[in-house]
């Protein structure tokens, strides 16, 4: 037998999400809703986890009407492992497996101030164990499905805020909450997670990618902050719902991925490049 080191793949198939399930976490809106919708454009069943069942539910009815994928609601708080256990049970045996996890719910900067020498302890305990401790519950679970199946694409947002310091006067001249440092912190660790995860799931087939998405407008920013946000970016935009992330979510969710794992892909328009 002769070793082919070459393997002709159409690109149209290695795209296809057909017949693959993808569990996206916090994804009745905002960036989740986008992704949940481009995995599903792509021929996916999807379920959607929200801690409001009605929320995760109700997209999820929207998302199979309109792609006429199967679509399902999960109710799940990650910040608590036996919700996630359960949501995971569920969702695995739905179909019988999870092919795509995306870790996208996050946030959970509460009420307070966002500055560090003010802001509540209990808010910066609870944005950590959102974005951190909850990401790495549904790795954990999720995951160990897919290490005993050999197979998965994992999927978690990180932030541009996990790579760079962010200056804080364009939040005080449009007179809105400064990023917490811990966000920064949070998502920093979502990176390292994502490296190490890929690093452990390697032998089993499994690959691990984060998303690191810039300043999105979803439509309840200040002008003030949208414009100064703006003029900070290569492309001198914000990002945009309804197509900005969408290509990178199918990227790493398909078979066009296969060969990568353990990164970082920042989809932010320059922001962090340009100075």
């Amino acid at each position: 037998m002769t070793n082919n080191p070459t393997e002709q793949t159409s690109v149209r198939s290695l795209f296809d999400l057909s017949n693959r399930v993808a569990l996206v976490t916090g994804g009745s809106g905002g960036l989740g809703r986008d992704m949940c919708e481009a995995f599903a454009e792509s021929g996916a069943s999807i379920i959607i986890t929200s801690r409001e069942r009605a929320k995760a539910e109700s997209a999820a009815d929207e998302i199979a009407a309109r792609y006429s994928v199967d679509a399902i609601g999960i109710a799940m708080d990650q910040r608590d492992i036996k919700q996630v256990r359960s949501a995971a049970e569920q969702a695995i045996a739905w179909k019988g497996g999870v092919h795509i996890l995306v870790n996208n719910a996050g946030g959970g900067s509460g009420a307070s101030e966002g500055d560090l020498f003010t802001r509540s302890i209990e808010d910066i305990r609870n944005l950590i164990d959102t974005n951190v401790t909850g990401v790495l519950f549904c790795c954990r679970e999720i995951g160990r499905h897919m290490r005993d199946n050999r197979s998965g694409r994992i999927i978690n947002l990180a932030s541009i805020a996990g790579l760079v310091g962010r200056e804080r006067s364009i939040y005080a001249n449009a007179a809105i909450n400064e990023q917490p440092v811990e966000y920064a912190a949070a998502k920093a660790a979502v990176i390292g997670l994502t490296r190490d995860l890929a690093a452990k799931l390697a032998p089993f087939g499994v690959t691990a990618n984060a998303i690191s998405p810039g300043g999105f407008d979803k439509g309840h920013l200040p002008q003030r902050f949208v414009d100064d946000y703006a003029s900070r970016t290569a492309l001198g935009r914000m990002g945009r719902l309804g197509g900005d992330i969408k290509g990178v979510a199918v990227l790493l969710a398909s078979d066009a991925s296969r060969y990568i794992t353990g990164q970082n892909f920042v989809v932010d328009g320059g922001f962090s490049i340009w100075k």
